[in-house]
C-alpha cells in the first residue's frame, strides 16, 4: 500500500497543489486545516509523514509538533511562510525532520517527502558507495570521484561530504556539522564550517555561483541536494 501523507494547511490552494503533486507521485493523501484537526487526523489515520504548516488556526504548527512528538515519531516536514530563523530552529529542535518555506516548488515538496521517508525508515542500510549524479563516494575506502576522476579531499572534507550525502535532503545546522566532525562545538563554528564548505565546493561544484551538490539553507546551514541524479 502506498504511503499516506497528511497535509496540514488552512490555505485551500496550497492543499490542492500539494495533494495533486503528491498523488501524481504515487502517495495517498489526507488533509486537515487546523491544529486540533491535525492532531485528530494523525491519531486516527496514522499517516506515514505529515506536511505541517506553522500558521494554523486553533493551535499553531509548533504546538502541534510538540504534541505529536509526545506520542509519535511520525516524520514531519514543516511548511512555513515565516522567515524568522527562530521559528525554524524551534521546529527542528521540537523534532521536525525538515522544513520548506513558502512559496515552494511542488516538485521539491515531493522530493523532500521521498527523501525524509527514506531517511526515517527503520533499519535502513547505509550503502558502501553513495552515488549522486557524476559524484561517487566510497565510504569504506574513503575515496571520492567526480566524472570518474579522483577528488583530492582532506580528511575533514571527505567526512563532511560523506555525512551530507548519506543524509541527502536533510538540512543541518553549522553546530550539528561541527559536532559530527569533531565531536563537540566551539566558538567561531560559523567560520570553520563555512570555510570547509567553500573549499569542498571548489573541488566538486561545476558552477560555484549555482551549486549543484551542496546547497545553502538560509537561516539553518547546509544540505546535500536530494534531486541530483533524479
Amino acid at each position: 500500500m502506498n504511503d499516506l501523507i497528511l497535509i496540514v494547511d488552512d490555505e485551500p490552494k496550497i492543499v490542492k497543489l500539494a495533494r495533486d503533486y503528491l498523488e501524481r507521485g504515487g502517495f495517498r493523501v489526507t488533509t486537515a486545516a487546523s491544529g486540533p484537526a491535525a492532531l485528530a487526523a494523525a491519531r486516527a489515520d496514522k499517516p506515514d509523514l505529515i506536511v505541517l504548516d506553522l500558521n494554523l488556526p486553533g493551535m499553531d504548527g509548533l504546538d502541534v509538533c510538540r504534541h505529536l512528538r509526545r506520542e509519535s515519531d511520525v516524520p514531519i516536514i514543516m511548511l512555513t511562510a515565516r522567515v524568522e530563523e527562530t521559528d525554524r530552529l524551534i521546529g527542528l529542535e521540537l523534532g521536525a525532520d525538515d522544513y520548506i518555506i513558502k512559496p515552494f516548488s511542488a516538485r521539491e515538496l515531493v522530493a523532500r517527502v521521498r527523501a525524509v521517508l527514506r531517511r526515517t525508515r527503520g533499519g535502513v542500510h547505509q550503502p558502501g558507495v553513495v552515488r549522486a549524479g557524476s559524484l561517487e563516494i566510497d565510504l569504506h575506502g574513503h575515496r571520492a570521484t567526480l566524472d570518474e576522476e579522483p577528488l583530492h579531499l582532506t580528511r575533514i572534507e571527505f567526512k563532511l561530504l560523506a555525512f551530507l550525502a548519506q543524509h541527502s535532503g536533510q538540512a543541518f545546522s553549522r553546530e550539528r556539522l561541527l559536532e559530527h566532525l569533531h565531536g563537540h562545538t566551539h566558538d567561531g563554528f560559523d567560520r570553520s564550517i563555512d570555510a570547509h564548505i567553500k573549499n569542498l565546493r571548489r573541488k566538486i561544484e561545476p558552477d560555484l555561483s549555482d551549486p549543484t551538490y551542496i546547497l545553502t539553507v538560509y537561516g539553518i546551514g547546509y544540505r546535500f541536494n536530494e534531486e541530483v541524479g533524479q
